[in-house]
């Protein structure tokens, strides 16, 4: 038998409240499924199951309290030589033995003072004819939360009777005077909360050093207007994904940069997990994973981060895709901004930074002339590496560009 344990989803998370079980007791997981939606300070989570088998007893309801991490919820009888495991960043200790049932408790000590109190849980599946649940999409069990939808009350026109954004939507209009679950300022100070706890932490026990260069990307501009005339308008290339698949790629020169500190040590991963520092409508921002960015193809690469962005704002990121990433990469170009400094989000190693692409003069075989350049920064662990590797680094992610049609 197998614990399924409230997960830690980042190094700032403490708690967690179950807002969902996909699964039902008796019912065959296979890892890597989804079981179950989670809901964090800054968002609701899809948590995959690490291990293959069947699920044997539910120990949370929804809809419950806020529980610390590491709280049993669910017991999963393993398959026969079935492996399990999970991302090592973040994996919780396991707590002590797991009750049958957890009692209701205030939320822990982790709440700012004078900070409001957490805001009533998301709606669950919906009950239907017989005890079953009906099946929610996460973006329709997020806007539901959103707007004080009961979806017990909701008919679902998808696919086996899922209920839908329209669907949800739909009932909102029919009954006008249902009130949101809570003020969407609730959910706003949790998440400044959460990034705050994170930030001092990595700020007091990381000691950074920075590193800046200023690349020229005239190459890899020309080189993406001439691949993207031979493209349709909805499969063309940003600049942005020549920019984090030569980031993925250089770390594999300096892998030094690319995992984790643990236990007083760095540990360096096999695989290279890019982290996409991603703004939320609402405010704030998460930074879940493209995994393997190194080895996808440009236009896969450009998929799934559309991908990415929209299931972040949407609230159905997966539990993957928030404990995987092996280093963040963050931009500020669309803002204006033409260089960003960051904080590293521990336990990782490293944050890449990209301001705007703007044009300055250049200097060619003794020629000033105008080129388009972007200034690209590094913030590093001191305790793993130092400002020369960090500069190699920097030197690799300037080279690639230089040649885009091996990116």
């Amino acid at each position: 038998m197998t614990d399924f344990l409230m997960p830690k989803l980042g190094a700032d998370m403490t708690r967690g409240r179950l807002v969902e079980w996909l699964k039902k007791p008796g019912e065959r997981i296979a890892r890597g499924e989804v079981i179950a939606v989670v809901e964090t300070d800054k968002a609701n989570v899809d948590v995959e199951s690490w291990v293959a088998g069947t699920l044997e007893k539910i120990l949370v309801e929804p809809g419950g309290d806020w529980l610390p991490v590491g709280t049993p919820l669910a017991v999963i009888a393993a398959e026969a030589g079935a492996e399990a495991g999970a991302p090592p960043a973040f994996a919780a200790a396991p707590a002590a033995a797991a009750p049958v049932t957890v009692p209701r408790q205030p939320p822990p000590p982790d709440v700012a003072p004078g900070a409001p109190p957490p805001r009533a849980p998301l709606p669950a599946a919906a009950p239907a004819a017989g005890g079953e649940r009906v099946p929610v999409s996460p973006i329709a069990r997020k806007r539901a939360g959103e707007l004080g939808v009961d979806l017990a009350s909701v008919r679902g026109t998808g696919p086996g009777g899922r209920i839908t954004l329209e669907d949800v939507e739909r009932a909102a209009r029919e009954r006008p005077a249902a009130a949101p679950a809570a003020p969407a300022a609730d959910k706003r100070q949790r998440m400044r909360d959460a990034i705050a706890a994170a930030m001092a932490r990595s700020k007091r026990e990381i000691p950074h050093y920075y590193l800046g260069t200023t690349i020229d990307m005239s190459r890899a501009l020309a080189w993406l207007a001439t691949a993207n005339a031979k493209l349709p308008v909805t499969e063309r290339l940003l600049a942005g994904v020549l920019l984090v698949k030569a980031a993925a790629l250089a770390l594999r020169e300096v892998p030094e940069l690319n995992g984790f500190w643990i236990d007083g040590r760095a540990q360096a991963s096999a695989s290279i997990h890019a982290g996409i520092a991603i703004s939320l409508r609402g405010g704030g921002l998460v930074a879940p994973a493209i995994h393997d960015a190194d080895k996808l193809t440009l236009a896969a690469l450009s998929q799934r981060l559309t991908d990415l962005v929209a299931r972040a704002r949407a609230g159905s990121l997966k539990s993957s895709e928030m404990t995987d990433p092996t280093g963040t990469i963050t931009s500020l170009g669309e803002r204006g901004v033409e260089a960003v400094y960051g904080v590293i989000y521990p336990p990782q190693l490293a944050l890449v930074g990209f301001g705007k692409i703007v044009e300055r003069p250049w200097a060619v075989d003794g020629t000033v002339v105008v080129r388009p350049v972007v200034t690209a920064t590094l913030s590093g662990d001191h305790r793993a590496t130092d400002g020369h590797r960090g500069a190699l680094y920097l030197d690799a992610v300037a080279r690639l560009l230089q040649e885009p049609e091996k990116l």
